[in-house]
């Protein structure tokens, strides 16, 4: 596939994630074996109450190829890495890796992606996964990005919630409204 088609397919893409409000980031994720086990259940017992986070985000996609393919652009669906930058409450790293394809209806188009974020929420060391699913209806967006159950790591063990991000003058912001037990 050629450049301009390259070219073409980018920035359908960026305006697909800008239209449905989000762009995710995911790349790889990596599980600890030799991270403690905790009392889980201790921690689900303990009441907690919904905090928002939230602030911007710097994303970096990164086209990649595929099935043998090494034109990214000649590839469906689409395979991309994702590299996030958190500011604000959430201050963190997001690696990730998304799917998407586009249909050749001009505003329908799906992505799903995974991505392991680890840094700080609330002053609270850790890391968890976050799952996105974005579909464009004919032009209507819908976006589910939450926190795989039991992901939580350190100090954001027993993390869940749900994340909406926010494009404003191509400016990326989240909400981020989660629980946390309190700290042990």
């Amino acid at each position: 596939m050629n450049v301009t088609l390259l070219l073409y397919l980018s920035a359908t893409l960026r305006a697909l994630l800008s239209a449905m409000g989000a762009v995710m980031v995911l790349s790889g994720c990596a599980f600890d074996a030799s991270a403690p086990v905790t009392n889980v259940s201790a921690i689900q017992k303990t009441a907690a109450m919904t905090t928002r986070a939230s602030g911007s985000f710097d994303v970096k996609i990164i086209p990649q190829a595929t099935d043998g393919n090494d034109n990214p652009a000649d590839t469906l669906p689409s395979r991309m890495l994702l590299d996030k930058q958190f500011h604000g409450d959430l201050k963190a790293v997001g690696k990730g890796q998304m799917l998407a394809a586009m249909t050749a209806f001009k505003g329908s188009a799906a992505y799903v992606a995974i991505e392991q974020v680890t840094g700080a929420l609330a002053g609270r060391s850790g890391s968890f996964i976050l799952q996105h699913t974005g579909t464009m209806n004919r032009g209507a967006p819908s976006l589910i990005i939450t926190v795989v159950p039991d992901s939580g790591t350190g100090e954001l063990l027993g993390l869940a919630g749900k994340m909406n991000i926010n494009i404003v003058e191509g400016k990326h912001f989240y909400e981020f409204d989660y629980t946390l037990a309190d700290k042990p």
